[in-house]
This record gives structure tokens, C-alpha cells and sequence, in this order.
């Protein structure tokens, strides 16, 4: 896509921080780190989200991110690390270009990734299998 930031940037079109690059990847730092370290997977192949990866480049993202996320987080000294992937507006997606985000994190940190886990119930349960085995249909 012409105009999407992270394929200009995958591309080489866009300067970056550039902690790795192969034919498939480029990982940068985050201009907006969430914490010290924070870095993106960007594929170069444009696919909006995870629904629209192809799966020879889905099958490559988690070997990367365990070594690339290893590294980072030993380099850093951090104390562990986030591994962030969101699709759609709705779960925080803000450049609709697939990426990953690794984010070191370090104790006591202001990072904000949590929530309050909520509770499942019998009915809940039931419909949610019933709905997702439509979708296997």
C-alpha cells in the first residue's frame, strides 16, 4: 500500500531505528515507546491485521519475536516482557498495517497493560462454543 506508513518504513523508504531486517521483517524502535526499548515487528508484506496475514508469514512472526524479544529484553536488562499484537480500532489499533509490538518492562514501571479479569458464566460459556463452532462450519 503506497500510502501506509509501516510499508514505507518496512521498505526502507522511512528512516528507522533498525534493530533487525530480513526479506520478510524489519524491527524498529517505537518512536513513542511505551518504555525504554520498546520495538515494532513490522512484516513488509501489507496485511491489514492478523485475519489477513498470509500463513507462510504468520508462521514466521513467533521464532522472530521469541529471538528478537530475547535479545531486546537481554540487552535491556529488563526485568520481562510484553508481547503486544492488536486488531481493530476497538483493541487499540492505531496503524492498520499487522505489527507486533515488544515491550520491555521493568519493575515498577507506569506501563499500563492490564485489566480487571471479569468471570465467565454457564451461559456465557455455552453460547460463546456454540457461536465459534458456527464459524467452523
Amino acid at each position: 500500500m503506497k500510502q501506509c506508513i509501516f510499508c514505507k518504513i518496512a521498505g526502507g523508504e522511512i528512516p528507522s531505528a533498525t534493530l533487525y531486517e530480513d526479506e520478510d521483517f524489519r524491527v524498529i524502535l517505537d518512536l513513542g515507546p511505551a518504555s525504554k526499548g520498546h520495538a515494532l515487528v513490522l512484516p513488509k508484506y501489507h496485511a491489514a491485521n492478523l485475519y489477513e496475514l498470509p500463513d507462510e508469514i504468520a508462521a514466521k512472526v513467533f521464532p522472530l519475536i521469541k529471538r528478537i524479544g530475547g535479545r531486546l529484553a537481554r540487552a535491556m536488562g529488563s526485568d520481562g516482557l510484553n508481547v503486544v499484537q492488536n486488531n481493530g480500532e476497538a483493541a487499540g489499533q492505531t496503524v492498520f498495517h499487522f505489527h507486533v509490538h515488544l515491550i520491555p518492562r521493568y519493575q515498577g514501571d507506569q506501563v499500563g497493560i492490564a485489566w480487571e479479569p471479569g468471570s465467565l458464566s454457564e451461559e456465557q460459556k455455552e453460547q460463546i462454543l456454540k457461536n465459534y463452532a458456527k464459524e467452523e462450519e
